[in-house]
Order: C-alpha cells, then structure tokens, then sequence
C-alpha cells in the first residue's frame, strides 16, 4: 500500500527529525525513542531535555564532563502523518511505515532504548524485556529502576518498535512510566535519573557522579505477573499510587453505576506484591484491566561489582 507524498517522505530516513550527538566518526552506541503516536508526554518531556544536556556536554559548557560516545534522541515524530480521512487500513499501514523509518534511523546503535506509553493505565517506572538475552538482562540493571518484567515477543504484547529492532541485534530496552496523554513530573525525574545512571554506567558519558549506587532490582518473569481485571462495567475510582506494596484482600477501588452512582462492586488485589500499574481511564467494561500486580521471587542487590563480571566489563568498556 502507499499514499502519495507521504510513502515518499516515511521510506527517506532524513525525515525522521532527531538528535544526533557526539563524535560522528563513530557508529551510535545508543538510541532513544519515545511518542511515535504522539500521546507519550511524559518520554517526549524527558527526551527532549536529556537531548539539551547532552548538547551542553558536547558543546563544552558541562566541562567536567565528557560525551565519549555518539547517541541519537528521537524526542518525537511531530510531523508523524496525519490520519484522518484514511481507512483503518491505511492508518495500520502509517503506524508500520513510521515504525520502520524509525528502526531504519536507530538500527546501527548498540543499544536502543523505547518510552512506550500506556493509555489507560498508569505505571510505575519499570524495565521490560521482550524475549531477552542474557545481555539485556545484565544492563537492565543499570537503569537502577525497582522492576525489570520479561515478557514474549508476541504482536499483542511487544511494541511494534521493539519487535522491529529484535532483527538487528545489539541490546533493547522498554521503559514504562506514568500514563499517556499526561505529564506527570514525578514519574519524569525517575526517567532521567534512570536514563543519566545508564549513560553513565556503560560509560557514554564521563564524570557524572551518581548518588545511590546501590538499588534493589527485582525481576519478574511472565509467571509473576498478575493482572486483575473488571468483572462488571461502571466507573472506576482508585486512590492508591502506583510503586506501593499491597497485601492480599486489600482494596484496590470501588466501581460504581454510572447512572445511579451506587457502589456496584468492591476490587480487591487477589494476590499480595508491588502494584506495578493501575487503571487511570475511569470508564470501565467487563473485562478491561484494572491492575498488574507483581508477586515477588527474589531481590536482587544492584551493585557496580557485581554488574561487572570479566566478560561484560572487556565488551563495554566499563569503569571501575
């Protein structure tokens, strides 16, 4: 399928508007990506402005510290392609298109890092990793994020980007956080404190001095997670925040009539761990997600020796 003007402009690779920073002599070690559908505010905030420090670096104006490696930022695609007017087949095919021009523009970094948003839940800022190596699950810690969740490859589960990149090797990465369509600044200084601690840990940038050296990182396989979902429809209503800890039986909000106003159901967490995420779109129908919760295995302790057995120290080049 094609559309005039617009086939022509997704297949050119110069269209896609990014940031590309540092010594251009080298391949890109890493690339970031975020609001490819143009709801993610929070990715789009964070990405932006990490884009700006790194050109401060790059610019001499952070002289204590040093760019060592070259890395692309795509904050936004905020000329993507309109979609009205089109069928939902060529609406599908522009969201393939603008996948593919992006893999195309990132495919030669190393690591390749996506913000995915979610529209009707809110996350906590967590790692994801789909179908990963062993690779990825030794530098998910470096982001120093509570949760790294695994997850299939599958078209229903894994963003159209991430599954686009699995075929060019090198390392990647889904970070979660907050809700699309709004900003939420807390959730954006745990991003970027997330993304520094990576730059400065595989060793992109030098001189940054990170406090907390030391997170609990837990992991979370696919039989750890555990989602609740609506068993009746209504409108939801939660105060609870995403992060927190919650015992089995403990309620997790109310859904009520949306005419009558009267309480139709009480939803409880069936199982106690770390609430991962929670439903934010308050209209709810039977069978839509409320919560994910993750039931803990083990805890493991992120620390720099640890994270640098011989082999993986040799092949990034990291400081000790």
């Amino acid at each position: 399928m094609t559309i005039p003007g617009t086939t022509e402009r997704l297949r050119d690779n110069s269209s896609i508007p990014h940031h590309d920073i540092g010594p251009r002599e080298r391949a890109p070690r890493l690339a970031l990506v975020a609001d490819l559908q143009g709801q993610e505010l929070n990715g789009m905030f964070v990405l932006s402005r990490l884009a700006a420090f790194l050109r401060y670096i790059e610019a001499g104006q952070r002289p204590d510290l040093r760019l060592r490696e070259r890395v692309l930022v795509i904050p936004t695609l905020d000329h993507a392609p309109e979609t009205r007017g089109t069928s939902a087949q060529q609406a599908a095919w522009l969201r393939w298109a603008m996948t593919e021009a992006v893999a195309a523009v990132t495919q030669t970094a190393y690591y390749r890092v996506a913000i995915h948003p979610s529209p009707d839940t809110e996350e906590m800022p967590q790692v994801r990793l789909y179908a990963p190596n062993d690779d990825e699950r030794a530098s998910a810690c470096l982001f120093g994020l509570p949760a790294v969740i695994e997850r299939p490859l599958e078209p229903g589960d894994a963003p159209a980007l991430a599954r686009a990149w699995r075929q060019c090797g090198g390392e990647n990465f889904v970070l979660h956080a907050g809700q699309a369509g709004g900003l939420q600044t807390a959730h954006c200084e745990s991003l970027f404190r997330a993304l520094v601690a990576f730059l400065d840990r595989t060793g992109i940038v030098g001189g940054l001095r990170l406090a907390n050296e030391n997170e609990d990182l837990r992991y979370f396989g696919l039989q750890q997670v555990f989602v609740v979902q609506a068993e009746q429809s209504g409108i939801f209503s939660c105060r609870h925040e995403v992060g927190r800890w919650v015992r089995a039986g403990e309620e997790l909000g109310q859904v009520y009539d949306g005419f009558t106003g009267g309480e139709r159901a009480r939803v409880t967490a069936p199982v106690a761990g770390l609430l991962a995420s929670l439903r934010r779109q308050p209209l709810l129908r039977e069978g839509d997600l409320i919560a994910q919760i993750l039931i803990p295995d083990r805890v493991v302790r992120c620390e720099r020796p640890r994270l640098r057995g011989e082999r993986h120290e040799r092949r990034f080049g990291l400081r000790s």
